[in-house]
């Protein structure tokens, strides 16, 4: 039976439609808004999986390209290969909201994928994934403490908007997508430009106001075409063996949670449990599974209880202490810019390239190709965390760790037309105790100012975590990694001093009410100020010259009508031009032509070049050019593709030349001054403008004001440049008398 529920968000319609799509699914729904629309499906296995030791849940975002009426522009014209990083960070932010909302223990496989169908260009559909997911599941059998929406934020002029255009979100100072309940806070992502703690405490707000008519169609769905849930109760544990794991545990486990380096503490927790098994593997033969998952959870039970009743954490901080922090910049010499952030445990090496348009991140998405001249790169090793495992390309953590650190950063880069470079930073995590993303921002930020890029301030990160028990809340600043496993919230913020410059929270429990945010966002103020200040020890602001390896990027602008000449016929001339340069050339539509180059000699030949080649002749300029055909009266002679010019015969030297090929023949190359332009464009050149006079001649012989010559060109006067004498070595007939002279 299809069924379709509509409301207003924003300016638009949203509906959700069912039983008309993929009916052999758990759960399907078609999201609609504007001319946008996501098909959202959700399966399940019928049988649980024994094995699985966490949620089973796998989610998949995929955008079709045909949904917005365009081919792919790959070789085989379909979408193949990984997932774009568009894909990865919103399949991300659909998995994150919905994970902590299935029973504790829930063991059957579930797959969600979201298909985009249609795209309008107006409205983005990741939102539209996130809320067919959560209508899905309601209507499936899959047990599920839903529902849930999602909205976007943005402010324009200071007016917060639900659900912004694509267009509005460029123009807006806060862009944060929030997902929530009924009642509460889930998950929040986004950025905005140094707003306030308190203004984006409105804004997540203001989100979750707007999300309660989701929140309400989906209701109405579910008790209309709902499935009857799953029944589901985890399995109950032994009670005889918890008690003697707890009995044989319990004082090891303290002991252990006492070492304060992360290897030896994990090794001394190992050791314990393995002591435990040992003791009980002839009562318990073959139940090593259940005993290390009942110590692990007297792990987890033992390190929370510590917060709650004594205000003390694993490594005997306070709960808003910061770790020792440390850093160091210009380690590697031959890179553009690096610096060393170590935190505690937790170390980043970031290092930063700088290169050229060439150089920008092409992007093939659903509203078209598109360029990126600012990259982010971030690389989790298995030796950052001592461990051994198959060495593969960046995770789905990777691409939304490295995601996350560039939103925090591009809100404090230069104007492209300040810092023509495209800028790429490779974050490499070589220790990790805890927050590597937040550490990856620190050690970023001090490597762009290390590598002279004219940032508007340093950026700082911190992540804050929260034990929630009876009612009470605990506040975590600066957490570990076993605080972020055994904890109820990852809440990741960037800033300056002036604001935030990102967000991204996470939690395990149903949801955060706003006096825990607002609390939360305070300590994480007071925590990453601590860490700029600790930055700003070492370096405070941008070098004041970029490294000597870094490339020369010159810009120069042509007559737009030359763009032809500069490029040639499939590329020919632009490829010479780089070959014979030793520089990176790239031309818009505007006539604007960048040049980079790894020497001041190179930029300023390619720039020569280009000038000669891409602009309009002007009296006075000098050319090589070739002659391309004599006569009688004179010479034509190409002083750059596709334009000619004049040389009289009373042009070519200072003396009577009787006979133009006395002198020049087509297809020598000839040193030419520009004196003259007729109204119809016509240019007429001389030779002998760009000559020495002998000794004796008038300034009327030597200057091409003849009758026959020169018009209204300059006097030419004794000596040229350098470069026109260059030309004259190269060239020993431009000044031999014709023989019998």
């Amino acid at each position: 039976m299809e069924i379709v529920f509509k409301t207003i968000i924003g300016d638009e319609t949203l509906s959700i439609q069912a039983g008309k799509l993929a009916k052999q699914a758990a759960g399907a729904v078609v999201v609609q808004y504007g001319e946008t629309i996501v098909l959202v499906t959700v399966s399940s296995a019928d049988e649980p999986n024994p094995n699985a030791s966490f949620l089973p849940l796998s989610v998949d975002y995929q955008e079709k390209i045909y949904a917005a009426g365009r081919i792919p522009g790959n070789y085989f014209r379909r979408e193949i290969g990984r997932p774009s990083e568009k894909e990865t960070l919103t399949a991300r932010l659909t998995d994150r909201p919905i994970r902590p909302l299935f029973p504790k223990g829930y063991n059957y496989e579930i797959q969600v994928i979201a298909t985009v169908l249609s795209m309008d260009k107006v409205h983005e559909p990741d939102i539209l994934a996130m809320i067919g997911t959560s209508a899905a599941l309601e209507i499936s059998e899959i047990p599920f403490a839903g529902p849930i929406a999602s909205v976007r934020v943005g402010r324009i002029n200071g007016e917060l908007i639900a659900n912004p255009t694509i267009e509005q979100t460029e123009s807006s100072d806060i862009n944060l997508i929030v997902a929530g309940s009924r009642t509460g806070i889930i998950m929040v992502e986004g950025g905005s430009e140094f707003a306030s703690e308190a203004d984006m405490i409105e804004a997540i707000f203001f989100a979750h106001q707007q999300m309660q008519p989701i929140i309400d169609i989906q209701e109405k769905l579910k008790n209309s075409i709902g499935k009857p849930k799953r029944e589901f109760a985890a399995p109950e544990k032994d009670v005889e063996l918890v008690e003697k794991v707890e009995g044989l545990a319990r004082d090891k486990i303290i002991s252990a949670l006492g070492v304060l380096e992360k290897i030896e503490r994990r090794g001394a927790l190992s050791e314990a449990k393995q002591e435990v098994k040992t003791a009980l593997a002839e009562a318990y033969e073959d139940r090593g599974g259940e005993i290390s998952e009942i110590f692990n959870d007297l792990v987890k039970s033992i390190s929370r209880n510590m917060i709650v009743t004594e205000q003390r954490r694993i490594d005997n901080r306070k709960l808003d202490e910061i770790r020792p922090v440390s850093c160091e910049t210009s380690i590697l010499p031959r890179v553009h810019g690096s610096a060393l952030f170590t935190r505690g445990e937790t170390q980043v090496l970031s290092a930063l390239t700088l290169g050229s348009t060439n150089d920008e991140q092409r992007i093939e998405t659903l509203i078209g190709d598109e360029t990126s001249a600012f990259m982010l790169h971030y690389n989790f090793p298995p030796y950052s965390v001592g461990e051994v495992k198959r060495f593969m390309g960046p995770s789905r953590r990777d691409i939304g760790h490295g995601a996350l650190a560039k939103r925090a950063l591009e809100r404090v880069l230069p104007e492209k037309e300040a810092f023509d470079y495209t800028i790429r930073l490779v974050a490499e995590v070589l220790e990790s105790n805890g927050s590597s993303s937040m550490a990856t921002v620190c050690a970023s930020s001090m490597a762009l100012m290390d590598g002279g890029v004219p940032v508007k301030a340093p950026v700082s990160g911190i992540a804050m975590g929260l034990i929630a028990e009876n009612d009470q809340t605990f506040i975590l600043s600066d957490i570990l990694g076993d605080e972020d496993h055994f904890g109820d919230m990852d809440f990741k913020v960037t800033g300056t001093k002036n604001g935030i410059t990102a967000l991204q929270m996470d939690i395990k429990i149903r949801e955060l009410s706003r006096d825990i945010m607002e609390k939360a966002l305070s300590q994480a103020k007071a925590g990453r100020l601590h860490i700029l200040e600790k930055m700003e020890e070492t370096i405070s602001a941008h070098r004041e010259t970029l490294s000597p390896y870094a490339p020369i990027v010159v810009t120069v602008k042509i007559n737009p009508e030359r763009i032809g000449e500069i490029i040639g016929p499939g590329g020919k001339n632009i490829r010479a031009l780089q070959t014979e340069t030793n520089t990176q050339i790239s031309i818009d539509d505007t006539g604007t032509v960048k040049i980079a180059a790894f020497s001041q000699e190179e930029a300023a030949k390619a720039e020569q070049m280009v000038i000669d080649i891409g602009s309009d002749p002007e009296i006075g300029a000098v050319f090589e050019g070739t002659v391309v055909r004599t006569t009688d009266f004179g010479a034509f002679v190409q002083i750059k593709p596709k334009t000619e010019g004049l040389v009289h015969i009373s042009e070519l030297a200072h003396y009577r030349v009787k006979s133009v090929t006395d002198v020049i023949k087509e297809g020598e190359k000839l040193t030419v001054k520009v004196i003259d332009i007729s109204r119809d464009g016509k240019i007429r050149l001389s030779h002998k403008a760009t000559l020495e006079a002998p000794e004796g001649t008038d300034a009327k012989e030597s200057g091409g004001g003849e009758n026959r010559g020169g018009g209204r060109g300059p006097r030419p006067g004794g000596g040229g440049n350098s470069r026109n004498r260059d030309s004259r070595s190269r060239n020993p007939k431009d000044s031999r008398k014709p023989s019998g002279e």
